[in-house]
């Protein structure tokens, strides 16, 4: 259920909610449970240069665009964050989640560090609300990725490494959660989500509601 009136305006704006961590922390875990939650938390859709792989849809995978294309919606503006990865370009398009956010729907993006900081300091940062998730400790960290059983022992290395790259970030976010307790780390997120979109700056209904307070204040004098 979205937070909006009859006639589809939102009652409050929406956040931009970045959530990282390094592999194995129980980040999607967590991303999928706030969606369970509250179903005005939209996933993030990225625009990529690669080809579409069996069975990804335009859309609801990726948006499928040219090279020539994504560079054009960089230098335009039109990407809060974007980077090139093994030969193709990987972005955040800014017209969907600027519709979602004005029609009180929360954004939520799986992103490293470094699409973070770029999307704090996109023409939308004010709404963004960044968290990152700690391991309780790396033998943890490294225990996870383990029992996945998806990864050979050098691949579980490789990952290993990019992890602590990743945390090594930790304070470039507004929360920080160590995840030892999935339960109770969702409660937390939630509770974090809740009071955020609060801010003053996320309801914007406040300034005009000011205003019939006046004029009633002044009818009273």
């Amino acid at each position: 259920m979205t937070d909006g009136d009859a006639n589809g305006m939102a009652n409050r704006r929406g956040l931009l909610i970045i959530l990282s961590s390094p592999s194995g922390a129980g980040k999607s875990t967590l991303a999928r449970r706030l969606r369970d939650w509250d179903d005005s938390i939209v996933f993030s859709v990225s625009a990529t240069t690669r080809a579409p792989r069996s069975g990804e849809v335009e859309g609801k995978d990726y948006h499928f665009i040219s090279e020539a294309a994504f560079k054009t919606a960089v230098a335009e503006g039109q990407m809060l964050e974007h980077a090139h990865v093994f030969g193709n370009f990987y972005g955040s398009p800014r017209g969907p989640v600027q519709d979602a956010i004005d029609h009180g729907r929360d954004v939520l993006f799986d992103i490293d560090w470094q699409g973070a900081q770029q999307i704090r300091n996109s023409a939308l940062g004010q709404h963004t609300l960044s968290i990152f998730l700690l391991p309780p400790s790396i033998t943890e960290l490294r225990r996870r990725l383990e029992s996945r059983g998806q990864d050979d022992a050098e691949t579980i290395a490789r990952r290993m490494q990019k992890s602590w790259d990743e945390i090594s970030h930790w304070d470039g976010y507004d929360h920080v959660l160590i995840n030892d307790d999935l339960d109770a780390t969702e409660d937390r997120l939630k509770t974090i989500i809740t009071a955020t979109r609060l801010r003053r700056i996320q309801q914007p209904s406040l300034t005009e509601h000011v205003r019939t307070l006046q004029t009633e204040f002044e009818d009273l004098t």
